[in-house]
């Protein structure tokens, strides 16, 4: 016999992160190992233990879950041992202002994640006092210049944000901030706003255009927090991307703040020479060059998505265009196809469905790396409680439904005529194999015409939004739903 477990998270013990002259490093697991259990922290933890006649794959199981920066952060613990796939086309909120200014991919997200995935510690530890820092906003309340007054206080080593902080770890994020402040000054005609800016993106842009590395920045801010956290960026590039939105009625929406919440100041098309942005012959990915820039600050707050303006008409699909508005086809990031392979469970997370899920989806070869991989035991839906201005009026059909078409259509290659083509379309069940939606969910259900697709349905229980009554999932509630997806998995196996 042996135990079916999922890990909370890293270990709350041993988080203090004390002064010292090298990085505590974390340590990742290989691609192609898996944890081993340990008696205390580590991959398994007491209770939340199901035994079962499993090996050990099935003890110790992985998820790679897509998602975006907010709508999965609550849930983060539910998933011990996951890897986090990142869009990175978000341009509202202080990204939009690092966009405008400096260009580059959005990073709001990807920091969101690497913050909620700082290992717990002790209040006014050193890893809480990093934490604090990096996860620090500058006021929007404030004016310009205020807002400059309080940055410079931070970059020149003299606000408390930094009292606590080991002086390595200081010098090192300190570091990245100066050399931030350098690429601001030297695009100073553009006038950067700090009001409502972020220290971490700020810290996360500077490594990304130190090392001209994404990936490598990740893993820099993961160093730095003492996090193991696995996060992979779904296009990885040293430009700009931007979405794009078609509506049924043929209309268009550019950019993914005028697709999930327009703001007073939408994001525009500027058709650039080759003068106003640095082009990067080396970029992993073509067609990205240029910059899709907003006009400026993107102030928007998180709250104002449940307030919304309904689309004229609904979104038929969603693409990734230029900076001249003309559609491009950029390649997947590597180890978001190889990962398909590597890990036992895929999840689509909650969140926004149009401008969160679907830009990790509308890429070619994810819908084979998904609907082939000998890895994936169970591919799950965690369904939104409510709908929102990319999906009103949307039930869990529309969803399954929305999620099948765009994997069918990434798959499907231009026809250039010729030879005949054979596409394949695949059935929804090779894409979704079950659909977790929570009790007294405003989305209607209908099982009877999910299952006829091929999908279970299961049903879980979160907790209630204090402010709307609206239930939402916790860790609990997703982990108690895939304890029970995979054992009967496995037991079905």
């Amino acid at each position: 016999m042996s135990c079916f477990t999922l890990s909370p998270g890293p270990d709350p013990t041993g988080a203090d992160s004390p002064g010292s002259s090298i990085f505590d490093l974390p340590t990742q697991t290989g691609r192609n190992e898996r944890p081993t259990p340990t008696p205390q922290g580590g991959a398994i933890a007491s209770g939340d233990c199901f035994c079962d006649n499993t090996s050990q794959r099935e003890a110790t199981p992985s998820f790679l879950v897509i998602s975006g920066g907010t709508g999965c952060n609550s849930i983060c613990s539910a998933f011990g041992n996951a890897c986090y796939v990142l869009p990175v086309s978000d341009d509202g909120g202080s990204s939009s202002e690092i966009i405008r200014v400096l260009g580059g991919p959005s990073i709001g997200d990807i920091r969101s994640r690497l913050v909620r995935l700082i290992p717990p510690a002790p209040r006014t530890s050193s890893l809480d006092r990093i934490r604090n820092l990096l996860a620090y906003r500058l006021s929007a309340e404030r004016s310009e210049r205020e807002a400059r007054e309080e940055w410079r206080d931070i970059v020149e080593g003299r606000s408390p944000l930094w009292s606590g902080i080991p002086n390595d770890r200081k010098e090192t994020i300190r570091g990245f901030l100066v050399h931030f402040e350098g690429e601001v000054l030297k695009r100073a005609h553009k006038n950067f706003s700090f009001v409502n800016g972020s220290i971490g993106n700020y810290f996360l842009s500077a490594a990304q255009i130190f090392f001209r590395s994404l990936p490598s920045a990740i893993f820099l801010f993961s160093s730095i927090t003492n996090s193991q956290a696995n996060i992979i960026p779904v296009i990885v590039t040293n430009h700009t991307v931007t979405i794009a939105a078609e509506l049924e009625d043929g209309g268009r929406l550019v950019g993914q703040c005028e697709i999930s919440h327009p703001v007073a100041r939408p994001p525009s098309i500027s058709v650039l020479g080759a003068e106003e942005h640095d082009a990067d012959p080396l970029s992993p990915v073509d067609g990205l060059d240029g910059v899709v820039s907003p006009k400026g600050n993107v102030m928007f707050q998180a709250h104002d998505k449940s307030d919304y303006q309904p689309l004229g008409a609904r979104i038929s699909r969603l693409y990734y265009i230029n900076a001249y508005g003309s559609e491009i086809h950029p390649s997947p990031n590597p180890d978001y196809i190889t990962n398909m392979s590597l890990n036992d469970v895929l999840v689509y997370s909650c969140g926004s469905l149009w401008t969160s899920i679907i830009p990790c989806l509308a890429l070619r070869g994810v819908a084979s790396a998904i609907a082939r991989s000998r890895s994936l035991r169970a591919k799950v839906l965690l369904l939104n409680s409510k709908n929102d201005r990319e999906t009103d009026g949307y039930t869990a059909v529309d969803y399954v439904k929305t999620i099948a078409r765009t994997l069918n259509e990434s798959h499907h290659s231009p026809s250039y005529g010729g030879l005949g083509r054979a596409d394949t379309t695949y059935p929804v069940s090779a894409f979704i194999t079950h659909i977790v939606y929570l009790q007294g969910t405003t989305v209607e259900v209908d099982e009877a015409q999910i299952t006829a697709l091929g999908v279970q349905c299961i049903r879980v229980k979160g907790t209630l939004d204090d402010k709307s009554d609206t239930p939402l999932f916790d860790a609990d509630c997703v982990r108690f739903a895939m304890h029970r997806i995979i054992v009967e998995t496995s037991l079905r196996d």
